[in-house]
């Protein structure tokens, strides 16, 4: 099986296919689910003790929190795919 992996800050990486969305974490309902998630035992935090600038949910049910800016993940996303079809 190959797996596409996304860096999420700090040496953390996440399997591509299995992100659902990638969101700011500012909105109340996004702090909500945060909350819900931490609570259920589904919460994985990988800043570092940074600001959350991101926050990945997961087909699985588990939040991650990462301190890269959305735009970034969705670049490098986005870039491992375009690279993908190149080759």
């Amino acid at each position: 099986m190959n797996y596409r992996l996304v860096h999420v800050g700090f040496g953390n990486m996440v399997v591509a296919d299995r992100i659902v969305a990638i969101i700011s974490p500012s909105a109340a309902p996004i702090k909500r689910l945060r909350d819900e998630a931490r609570e259920a035992g589904l919460l994985v935090d990988v800043t570092q003790g940074r600001k959350t600038r991101a926050v990945l949910v997961m087909d699985s049910k588990h939040i991650i929190l990462s301190a890269i800016q959305p735009e970034t993940i969705t670049g490098r996303f986005t870039g491992d795919t375009l690279k993908e079809e190149k080759e």
